[in-house]
């Protein structure tokens, strides 16, 4: 992907950094969230939950806490900010039966998410309308201010987008040391959100996945790490 041009990096330690998407003001938390101030809303892509139970009844033995920790996660980023919506960018359930596997203490705790909220999910390729059975609003996409949120990104050369669907990861190398972790990745006029899910993988932003979508226009980057979000240059990005 060369073309990249560099953005600065900042050492500094913060929980969330700002971003803008056409223009709207966005504030991008460590945890993988966005949240919308001008809208009052919390977005997140990608929960993938009961992806542990799905794999274990195919024989393959993942650690059943997977929906617990995501649940966990996304309890503290609401907290967080207090919104007054959520916006969950599809692929929220790893496959359409995962509510009937979740335990009914995690159901609970989910509920109790969506009872004093407006609770949008847009549909995705693993969950379909699995979402709607908690309640909320089940959509295809959702467009608010001119801004398209939809699950997988649309093919081709867009703007007034905000998706999922990629699980987008950096991997840099600095002084030596190589360090690989989920990320946003954006252009100024669309952003890709990295997946939210204790069970989820990621791609490398340098694949060719990403051409598609953004082009040789440069990228702006921000890692997710232990105590914070970091804006990262381009120049430092790597191919895995």
């Amino acid at each position: 992907m060369a073309g990249l041009r560099p953005e600065s990096l900042v050492l500094s330690d913060f929980s969330d950094q700002p971003m803008s998407v056409c223009g709207k003001a966005f504030r991008a938390h460590m945890s993988g969230a966005l949240f919308w101030p001008a809208e009052d809303a919390l977005i997140v892509a990608d929960l993938h939950l009961e992806k542990g139970s799905h794999f274990a009844a195919r024989g393959q033995m993942l650690p059943p806490y997977d929906t617990r920790e995501t649940l966990r996660k996304l309890a503290e980023v609401i907290d967080v900010y207090d919104a007054a919506s959520i916006i969950a960018l599809g692929d929220s359930f790893h496959d359409v039966d995962a509510l009937e596997r979740m335990d009914e203490a995690d159901r609970e705790t989910l509920a109790i998410m969506l009872a004093d909220r407006e609770w949008i999910w847009i549909t995705g390729n693993h969950d379909g309308e699995a979402g709607g059975a908690l309640g909320g609003h089940v959509l295809d996409e959702l467009v608010v201010e001119g801004i398209t949120f939809r699950h997988e990104p649309a093919a081709g050369a867009r703007t007034h987008e905000v998706a999922g669907h990629m699980h987008p990861a950096a991997r840099l190398v600095m002084n030596g040391t190589a360090l690989r972790r989920p990320c946003f990745v954006g252009n100024g006029l669309r952003l890709v959100l990295p997946a939210f899910g204790a069970y989820t993988g990621g791609l490398n932003i340098m694949d060719d996945a990403f051409m598609p979508v953004f082009g040789d226009e440069g990228l702006s980057v921000w890692m997710l790490g232990q105590e914070g979000v970091y804006p990262v240059a381009a120049r430092l990005l790597r191919e895995d």
